[in-house]
């Protein structure tokens, strides 16, 4: 039995990841790593049990759970002329050309022209610093609402274990009520386990689609 959690760039797991192994470790945690789009595909088709994702998400059928809030940032070229403000204003980057907005970009190469001198980009503050480049730098915008991270599922039957991984993700303490049972001390005459190594992510790899016989 394992656990398959998929999240989006920028989400940082390695809190709940941690609490979750002291507390379970018979149940493994596979971290899927995946983009907004194959995200929804992992969970719509059983490939995922449950995702960190930005909302809103298109699917629908989906339990959601708000965790935390995201600043807009905004990329700009080392050299532009809002570089040494603290907090640039949406007006500010009227006329600019938004490489976020180029559909033939994701956000990682819409940084990397923003590198070159060239245009600017909005992301949400994580992925700003994640696709970060030495030719740019990341300031706060204001004007823009916050991204909201939550923790996604399908609708219908819930496991034990995402039952408990919910718990873990609200921060409820290893013998709280909601919890299948309480985290017992070992007995002291039995050996520790050595700990396992801590869950490396996967990358997401959609199914191959299956031709109908006629």
């Amino acid at each position: 039995m394992e656990l398959r959690i998929a999240f989006v760039p920028g989400v940082t797991l390695g809190k709940w990841s941690r609490i979750w192994e002291e507390r379970y470790p018979d149940v493994p945690l596979v971290l899927i790593a995946a983009t907004a789009q194959e995200l929804e595909t992992a969970l719509t088709e059983g490939q995922a049990d449950m995702a960190f994702a930005r909302l809103p998400l298109r699917g629908s059928g989906l339990h959601a759970i708000p965790l935390y809030e995201e600043l807009p940032f905004v990329v700009l070229p080392r050299e532009h002329v809002l570089a040494d403000d603290k907090l640039v204003a949406l007006a500010d980057l009227e006329g600019e050309t938004r490489f976020d907005l180029d559909p033939t970009l994701d956000l990682d190469q819409a940084v990397g022209v923003v590198a070159t001198g060239t245009g600017v980009a909005v992301m949400p503050q994580s992925l700003a610093r994640l696709y970060g480049r030495k030719g740019a730098v990341n300031r706060q915008v204001d004007g823009l609402p916050p991204t909201t991270i939550a923790l996604v599922w399908p609708e219908g039957d819930q496991s034990d274990a995402m039952g408990d991984f919910i718990g873990v993700v609200r921060g409820r303490t290893a013998n709280s009520s909601r919890d299948r049972a309480p985290v017992e001390e070992p007995a002291p005459a039995k050996p520790a386990r050595a700990p396992r190594p801590a869950a490396k992510p996967r990358k997401f790899v959609p199914r191959p689609s299956r031709k109908r016989r006629r």
